[in-house]
C-alpha cells in the first residue's frame, strides 16, 4: 500500500512514524517546550534524525478544557515551522481544524492535512479537493449515545423482551441528533469531547437469566459500528468530492470523547479498521487510556507504554504511528520488525578512498559491509579513478556496492558510519565532507525508502550529478539512468556531472 501525499508517495510496506510537534503553550504532554518557531524547527529536525518519516505540526491544543485559537494565531505559530521543515525535504503534516490554516499550510509546504474533526466542515473538504495533499480523517466524539454502564437482558421470555424494548425506547431520547453530530467541528463541542475522555471509567453490567455477570469491557459491536461508520462515511464523502482513495488515512481518535474502556475496545479492533482498505493511524501517544492500562499517571512518562500499544497496533495492520517519543518508538519498532517480519530490500552504497592503499580500503569496506547484521553484499562494481569533487584536493578511488538488507535506513547508516570508523576515517573540523578520507560510505538509495534529515537523506540528493556513482552503477545494472528515473531521480548528462571517471582501476576482490 502507498499513501500519496502531495509530491510524496509514502510506502507502507513498512510501518511509518509520524512525529508530534506541538507549537503550543498548553499541550497536555509537552506544552510550551517548542512554542517558539526556532525551537520547534530544531526539534522537528531532531525528530527526523530520530526516525520520524513525517512531522505533524499543530498550533492548537485539544486537551480537556483547551483554549480555542483563532486561525490567524494558529497560522502565525505553525507556518514558519512548516515552511522550514518542508524546505529541508521533510514530509510535513498540519494538525488543524481550521480550513484557512490548512489551505495556507498546504500552499507553503505541508503535504498532509490532519483534521481532528474528520473533514465534517465542507470548507475543509474543499481544501482537500483543491490540492493533492494526504488527508487524515479522525473520529472525535462519543461512541455511543448511552451511558457505558447499561443493563442488557439476555432472556427469551416475553416479559424480558418487553422490558428490554421499554428500556431501549427510554434511552433513545438521550442519543445525539444529526444536528448535534454536525456541530462536532465547533470548539465548544470538541472541548466537551475532551472533557468526557477525562472522566472516570465504568464497566457495563449484563443481566443473564438466573443471575448477574460483570464484563470487563463494553460490547465492541455498537462502538465499532459507530467509529467505522463515521470514518467510512467521511472517507466516501471525500472521494465523492474528488479526492482519490490513495490519499486518505483514517484515525479512530483515541482519547477524543472516549472512555479508557472504549479506547481499548477500539484498539483491539484495529484489524477490522484495516480491512476497510485505508491506511490506519495509531495516535495513542501518552493518552489517558495508555496511562490506565499501564498504571502511569504522568503523560510524559507514558512513552514505554505507548510503544507497547503501537507494536500491538502494527501487528494488527496499522501502518502510521503518531508519537511524541520518536527515538524510543523507532527503536522498539525497528527491533520488532526485524525479528517478526522478514523484509530484505535492495540498496546501493557508494565507496570512496583518497589516502593510503585506496583499493585495499575499498576491499576492506566491502567485506565489513557484508558482515553487518541482516545485510549481505550482492554485487560490487569495478574501482575507478575519478576527478576530485566538492573541494577534495586529490583524485579518488570510487566504487559502488549493491546490498540487500533488513535494517531500517537510520540503523543501516549507523552501521556504515561504524565501517568508516573501523577503517580510520576522521572528520577534521570544517572538512567533515571534503577532507582526506581512508573510506567514505554513502547510502545512495534504498528500496521503498525516502527520508529527510541532517543525518540521512534518501535518495541521496546529489546522486544524479555524480559521475563517480553513475559509471560504477553501470557495472551493476543495464541502465542506471532509467532505473533512477523510476525513483524520481534525474541524471545529468556526463559533461555536466562532477567527479568524472578517468581510469579503470580493476576489480575489487573482497571475498
Amino acid at each position: 500500500m502507498t499513501w500519496r501525499c502531495g509530491k510524496h508517495e509514502i510506502s507502507l510496506a513498512r510501518p511509518r512514524i509520524m512525529g508530534v510537534l506541538n507549537v503550543t503553550p498548553d499541550s497536555f504532554s509537552d506544552g510550551g517546550t517548542h512554542a517558539s518557531p526556532d525551537a520547534a524547527i530544531e526539534w522537528g529536525l531532531k525528530l527526523l534524525d530520530d526516525g520520524a518519516d513525517i512531522i505533524d505540526v499543530g498550533g492548537e491544543s485539544t486537551r480537556p478544557g483547551f483554549r480555542p485559537v483563532s486561525p490567524d494565531e494558529e497560522a502565525k505559530r505553525v507556518i514558519p515551522v512548516i515552511r522550514a521543515l518542508a524546505d529541508a525535504g521533510a514530509v510535513v503534516s498540519v494538525d488543524t481544524r481550521h480550513p484557512e490554516v490548512a489551505r495556507l499550510a498546504v500552499k507553503l509546504g505541508a503535504s498532509i492535512v490532519n483534521d481532528v474533526t474528520g473533514f465534517t466542515n465542507p470548507d475543509m473538504v474543499r481544501v482537500a479537493v483543491e490540492s493533492d495533499c494526504g488527508c487524515v480523517v479522525m473520529h472525535a466524539g462519543e461512541v455511543s449515545g448511552r451511558t457505558p454502564r447499561r443493563s442488557v437482558t439476555l432472556d427469551s421470555s416475553a416479559a424480558a423482551r418487553a422490558a428490554a424494548h421499554a428500556k431501549d425506547d427510554a434511552e433513545k431520547h438521550d442519543e445525539p441528533t444529526a444536528a448535534e453530530a454536525a456541530d462536532a467541528a465547533a470548539a465548544e463541542r470538541l472541548d466537551e469531547v475532551m472533557r468526557r475522555s477525562a472522566r472516570g471509567v465504568t464497566s457495563p453490567t449484563v443481566t443473564l437469566a438466573g443471575g448477574n455477570r460483570r464484563f470487563t469491557l463494553p460490547d465492541s459491536g455498537p462502538i465499532m459500528r459507530h467509529v467505522m461508520g463515521f470514518l467510512g462515511d467521511q472517507a466516501r464523502e471525500l472521494m465523492r468530492a474528488g479526492v482519490s482513495r490513495d490519499r486518505i488515512c483514517i484515525d479512530p481518535g483515541p482519547g477524543f470523547g472516549k472512555l479508557a474502556d472504549e479506547d481499548v475496545v477500539i484498539q483491539r479492533a484495529n484489524a477490522k479498521m484495516v480491512s476497510m482498505g485505508y491506511p490506519v493511524m495509531c495516535a495513542v501517544s501518552r493518552k489517558r487510556f495508555v496511562g490506565a492500562v499501564s498504571g502511569v499517571t504522568e503523560a510524559p512518562a507514558r512513552d514505554a507504554a505507548t510503544a507497547g500499544v503501537c507494536i500491538a497496533a502494527v501487528e494488527a495492520g496499522t501502518r502510521i504511528l503518531r508519537v511524541h517519543d520518536v527515538a524510543g518508538v523507532s527503536q522498539a519498532l525497528n527491533s520488532y520488525w526485524s525479528v517478526a517480519h522478514p523484509d530484505p530490500r535492495r540498496a546501493f552504497v557508494a565507496l570512496g578512498s583518497n589516502v593510503g592503499d585506496r583499493l585495499d580500503y575499498l576491499r576492506r569496506a566491502v567485506s565489513l559491509i557484508n558482515a553487518i547484521p541482516l545485510t549481505c553484499v550482492t554485487g560490487v562494481s569495478r574501482a575507478y579513478e575519478t576527478d576530485p569533487a566538492y573541494g577534495i584536493a586529490m583524485p579518488v578511488a570510487n566504487a559502488v556496492a549493491e546490498i540487500r538488507t533488513e535494517l531500517a535506513p537510520l540503523v543501516l547508516i549507523d552501521e556504515l558510519l561504524g565501517v568508516e570508523k573501523k577503517l580510520g576515517r576522521t572528520r577534521p573540523a570544517g572538512q567533515e565532507g571534503h577532507g582526506p578520507r581512508t573510506i567514505d560510505c554513502d547510502l545512495l538509495w534504498m528500496e521503498g525508502e525516502t527520508h529527510a534529515g541532517r543525518k540521512l537523506a534518501l535518495p541521496h540528493p546529489r546522486l544524479g550529478e555524480r559521475d563517480f556513482v553513475i559509471v560504477p552503477m553501470e557495472d551493476l545494472m543495464h541502465d542506471p539512468e532509467r532505473f533512477l528515473a523510476h525513483a524520481g531521480i534525474s541524471v545529468l548528462p556526463r559533461e555536466q556531472r562532477v567527479g568524472l571517471v578517468r581510469a579503470d582501476l580493476g576489480e575489487i576482490s573482497w571475498e
